[in-house]
């Protein structure tokens, strides 16, 4: 598998060969997820028995694994701080900055009122713009200041972030698929 040795338990950077960070070459994690999966796949194993295969496929399924946590920026900077110790524990752990808070309130409040699509289109360039901020927080706050601890904070707010986008675009799918939806006059779902 290359020329390190790794194991099942290496971490995901040192699986691909990257560097341990947050700002990732997306192509380079896209070549080297092509190179390892050649290397493991299973049918280069049909030769060597049963046991070589499930080998391979267990190989196979890590690879994808960390390819997963690697080209998305939220999983990637949820494992980085983990890795940091100091894990996310989202579902146990939800304290936002207030300031935070007050944004989401608005949010919500805006998709709530939302009265068009042009409303809703320009909460999610707005929620757009936050998530890029987010990103280039959490790249300054892993990448040059080391710190983790702060960086779960920002990962936090990628989540809820990342899921209220979702929400926005879900609505937007709902305006513009409602009959009579152009112009406004949308009929109450």
């Amino acid at each position: 598998m290359g020329d390190k040795p790794l194991t099942l338990a290496s971490n995901d950077f040192e699986l691909f060969a990257v560097p341990v960070r947050f700002q990732q070459d997306a192509a380079a994690l896209d070549a080297r997820w092509k190179e390892l999966q050649r290397e493991a796949h299973p049918d280069r194993f049909a030769a060597q028995g049963a046991a070589a295969q499930r080998e391979a496929m267990q190989w196979s399924v890590r690879i994808n694994e960390a390819y997963q946590r690697l080209k998305h920026p939220l999983k990637r900077a949820a494992y980085l701080c983990e890795l940091a110790g100091a894990p996310v524990n989202a579902e146990n752990n939800t304290a936002m900055p207030a300031d935070f808070l007050v944004e989401q309130m608005a949010w919500r409040e805006a998709l709530d009122d939302a009265a068009s699509e042009q409303d809703i289109v320009q909460l999610l360039q707005q929620v757009a713009q936050a998530r890029q901020a987010a990103l280039q927080r959490c790249e300054q706050l892993l990448d040059v200041q080391h710190d983790a601890v702060q960086a779960v904070g920002q990962v936090r707010a990628l989540m809820f972030i990342e899921r209220f986008s979702s929400d926005v675009e879900d609505r937007l799918d709902q305006w513009q698929s409602t009959p009579g939806a152009a112009g406004g006059q949308a009929s109450a779902p």
